[in-house]
């Protein structure tokens, strides 16, 4: 078994939770030149972490945004968290580590995949705090309900079980180059190609993937989305707005007081976020920036 690479330098820096250091990336101007501008909140999809969202926080301070993408407990270069890791214990975690940060301020919540859920049960615990939303091809409670999404959420479980497998033997080690396929920066690509192959960081993001059941039940009991909070559905590939779960996807956008959906059908499910496609996503924190001001 090939030995365990090193974790790069860290992007950003750490705070301390419970005893537990996690890494934050924080982008755009000073907390003190951007008064009363709600903080970006970047949530990044299974597998994903702070670096997922480094050409998006790029756009978004060239705009003048101010933007914070995190790992979460034990991805990227966070410590493990206990047990559970559903999405209780992770937006636990969120609401702890902002805390510690300093960032106590209103929020615009962004979450790709998976984390549609988490920053739908955000949402529900920390109302006051919450501006608007952008879901990036992301799921959500009523989605997640759909069969055919439970079906393959099945087996994507299974599947995440054998990349745990296969990292933790060093077999995927050797494959690191794939782990940017979306066009990140330069230090973010080399976090990602780092993790790709990380035993750790493959184990943690399994961890999160086997509590799937729990963790959308908890979404659901958060309850629906304030309609007054404008919200924008950003979605990936050709799939026809007709098609099911993706006429499902649109929903929270379609009961927003203000928003929009927009499909990128050139995307890539990861796509939405790198070098190709991340502008969509940066237009649509900015739309709901713009109508929060």
């Amino acid at each position: 078994m090939a030995a365990p690479r090193p974790a790069p330098p860290p992007r950003g820096e750490f705070v301390e939770v419970d005893g537990r250091r996690m890494h934050i990336v924080r982008a755009g101007p000073p907390a003190s030149l951007a008064s009363g501008q709600p903080l970006v909140l970047l949530e990044a999809g299974s597998f994903g972490f702070s670096a997922d969202w480094a050409v998006v926080q790029e756009g978004l301070a060239a705009l003048g945004r101010r933007s914070l993408a995190y790992d979460r407990a034990g991805m990227g270069l966070s410590q493990p968290g206990p047990a559970p890791r559903d999405g209780l214990a992770i937006v636990s975690d969120l609401e702890r580590m902002l805390a510690a940060a300093g960032e106590t301020g209103p929020l615009i919540l962004v979450g790709h995949s998976m984390a549609g859920l988490h920053v739908h049960l955000f949402a529900g615990r920390n109302p006051k705090r919450v501006r608007g939303l952008v879901l990036v091809d992301a799921v959500t409670p009523t989605v997640a309900a759909d069969r055919t999404v439970a079906r393959g959420a099945a087996q994507y479980v299974n599947l995440s079980r054998a990349v745990a497998w296969a990292a933790s033997k060093g077999l995927l080690q050797p494959l690191s180059r794939w782990g940017d396929t979306i066009g990140l920066t330069p230090e973010a690509a080399a976090h990602k190609r780092w993790a790709f192959g990380d035993m750790g960081q493959n184990r943690a993001a399994l961890d999160e993937i086997v509590e799937w059941e729990r963790t959308v039940a908890q979404a659901a009991a958060a309850g629906p989305l304030d309609p007054d909070w404008p919200v924008v559905v950003v979605t990936a590939g050709p799939a026809p707005m007709y098609f099911k779960p993706r006429a499902i996807q649109a929903d929270p956008a379609a009961r927003a007081r203000l928003g929009y959906v927009e499909n990128v059908s050139k995307a890539s499910h990861a796509g939405l976020i790198g070098r190709r496609h991340a502008q969509a996503v940066v237009k649509a924190i900015e739309f709901v920036h713009k109508a929060v001001a």
